[in-house]
């Protein structure tokens, strides 16, 4: 059998199946590593004060604006997944719908982002150790939190390293605390704001919080805000997807993972909401104090609001989110472990990256260098100072708007026959995922244009040799990180091992997914 003129390898030159522990995962525990890697703690509390600062009152509405494009694509994601049950999603569904070097680069763009927000996860993780402890002097100290941080990132690849199993006991423990605490945080908020004694802070809740039509009002920030705010909530909804990477290890790895992710998504839409209206309307949207507007508490901003809320209980909240960037410190590790894995296995990254434990099940090099480079990144943003962490967590929405965004276009254009057919065909395959693409592209455009600006994020611009030009930096850090991907690509393709994937003959339309009969 042959595609585009070129023989297919014989069925010894590749694998017959990747050898990964298959229908280890419950759709319970599918869903709880989904849930864990988002890590809605940590989410929230590293980006929600940048979302209030951007958007004001509006925050609530951002919240579900970023949940479209993410349900949307969801859809894609889960169609894909029933015809192409392979763990390396993202990579393998673009390569068959649009060619090795689209799929190649998309790959790359994943295993980038997982990598690069590993070294705030280890930060965030290290830090809230330290002041669980009553540590405050070593939660401020670089060298120590980067110190810490290292010790997470090797121990995290380790448990990955050993199995699915001991990682799924590990999450459904994980996932619990972050809800209880997330839940005792709402709650007493609520309570709170409606009692006699509320805080002189607090601000009542209104409809206007939820109407999409207030960013194009006199003080609404327009599009700049609009796309901002969703660019934001994109993060702080990403993670949904580890879901699909752990298909080969569910049980009925057709549906299971796919009916998971949508699940996971209302979920996340559900705890969102409902934490961010508490938090404004009980700490307000201030620049000083306590006030989600003050820059002071963008980094973290349940740290500003916890001990009011809670008293002497707030250590409930740093637990939370300890244990949640704890926790996806290692299921961000799972993805990119099994992109890296899919990529060595067709081919394209040296053979190596297949290796397989034998006892475990697990992709051994693979984990290890994405623990290994992610603690080399950690390393080096330490060393650029904190405000490092925030531009990281500006810049990471473009690389994951590229992601979702090249997936639900490779669904439509994989199932483009499907969709002629009209009737449901069309919106699942077609429509929906279609919107969610084109609203991601969007986002990830005029986001990259207003990152050029040094004075968006907080490490300044870069000026160019020779010239007046200044870029910003975390327009460097998005796009740079991204770009940096096309010469790494044309340095693998030139490898004679990884020729017969760049031709398109170990990867492509036809070729049937290696995974267990």
């Amino acid at each position: 059998m042959s595609h585009a003129g070129h023989e297919v390898p014989a069925a010894h030159d590749l694998a017959e199946h990747k050898g990964l522990n298959e229908g280890a995962l419950t759709f319970f525990g599918t869903l709880m590593i989904g849930l864990a890697s988002v890590a809605p703690a940590y989410s929230l509390a590293a980006t929600l004060g940048y979302v209030v600062i951007e958007d004001g009152t509006l925050a609530p509405v951002a919240v579900v604006l970023g949940f479209i494009p993410m349900l949307l694509t969801a859809f894609a994601y889960r169609e894909l997944n029933k015809v192409i049950p392979d763990c390396g999603t993202t990579f393998t569904w673009v390569t068959k719908a649009f060619g090795p070097g689209i799929g190649w680069f998309s790959g790359y763009v994943l295993t980038i982002a997982g990598i690069i927000v590993l070294a705030n996860l280890a930060q965030v993780a290290a830090q809230y150790t330290f002041l669980l402890l009553g540590a405050d002097s070593l939660a401020e100290n670089t060298f120590w939190v980067t110190v810490l941080g290292v010790v997470f990132i090797a121990v995290m690849a380790w448990v990955s390293y050993r199995g699915i199993q001991i990682a799924h006991w590990l999450q459904n423990v994980l996932v619990g605390i972050q809800y209880l605490a997330l839940g005792v945080l709402v709650v007493v908020a609520f309570i709170a704001i409606a009692g006699p004694n509320r805080p002189d802070t607090a601000i009542p809740i209104e409809a206007s919080w939820f109407n999409p039509l207030g960013f194009f009002a006199e003080d609404g920030g327009g599009f700049g805000a609009l796309t901002e705010g969703m660019l934001l909530m994109v993060f702080i909804y990403w993670g949904w997807d580890t879901i699909l990477s752990v298909n080969e290890e569910t049980q009925e790895r057709e549906k299971t993972p796919g009916r998971a992710a949508v699940a996971a998504t209302l979920i996340l839409v559900a705890t969102y909401l409902l934490t961010t209206v508490a938090a404004i309307s009980y700490a307000g949207v201030g620049t000083e104090g306590i006030g989600l507007g003050n820059e002071d508490n963008a980094g973290d901003v349940f740290q500003a609001i916890a001990e009011p809320v809670l008293g002497d209980w707030s250590w409930i909240v740093l637990v939370a989110v300890l244990v949640s960037a704890v926790a996806s410190t290692q299921t961000t590790i799972l993805p990119a472990a099994r992109g890296t894995l899919a990529m060595g296995v067709y081919r394209a990254l040296p053979r190596q990256f297949s290796t397989m434990h034998p006892r475990f099940k697990t992709p051994t090099v693979s984990t290890l260098f994405i623990g290994g480079v992610a603690i080399v990144i950690f390393v080096l943003l330490s060393l650029l100072g904190e405000n490092a962490y925030g531009d990281v967590l500006l810049a990471i929405g473009l690389q994951i708007s590229f992601y979702y965004g090249i997936t639900a276009f490779a669904c439509v254009w994989y199932f483009r026959k499907d969709i002629a057919h009209g009737g449901r065909d069309l919106w699942i395959k077609g429509i929906l995922p279609l919107l969610g693409g084109l609203i991601l592209l969007f986002a990830f455009v005029k986001s990259a244009i207003d990152m050029w600006s040094p004075d968006y994020g907080y490490l300044g611009g870069w000026t160019v040799p020779g010239t007046s030009v200044e870029i910003g930096s975390v327009f460097l850090l998005g796009i740079g990180s991204i770009i940096l991907g096309l010469p790494i690509m044309f340095l693998i393709a030139r490898r004679s091992e990884q020729k017969q994937f760049f031709r398109g003959e170990s990867l492509h339309h036809d070729t049937p997914v290696l995974v267990p009969d």
